[in-house]
């Protein structure tokens, strides 16, 4: 006959499951909803580099550097920003291509996220 003391039981509870099971689904939705718009942010800055790497726009006028912008912007979906958002600054001869703007993520009701993205060819 065993009469050792029984074990206590280790684990989580029904309610402990079901609030990790919300939190989890929660920041999933969350990231869900932030994903395409750091996508777009990441592409736009490929851009920027690209345009600023290309020797047939080192000594093009703004405006050609724009249009050209929107010709990229098409074949990508660009749709955070216009060509007239980018800022065309100089360094050492080089364009430097950069923009700031801001994307609305709306969660649900009157609830949204603001995030402020800055792609920029320079540096980094």
């Amino acid at each position: 006959m065993n009469t050792a003391m029984p074990v206590q039981q280790r684990g989580i509870s029904f309610g402990g499951f079901i609030f990790g099971a919300f939190l989890l689904v929660f920041f999933g939705i969350i990231a869900l909803k932030l994903i395409p718009a750091y996508m777009q942010a990441a592409e736009i800055k490929n851009i920027f580099i690209a345009m600023a790497h290309d020797p047939d726009l080192q000594k093009a006028t703004p405006h050609d550097v724009k249009v050209s912008f929107e010709k990229r912007a098409v074949i990508d979906n660009i749709t955070a920003i216009k060509a007239g958002d980018i800022e065309i600054s100089s360094d050492n001869g080089k364009p430097v291509l950069s923009a700031s703007y801001p994307v609305k993520i709306p969660l649900g009701g009157n609830i949204s996220l603001l995030i402020e993205f800055n792609p920029s060819s320079a540096g980094k």
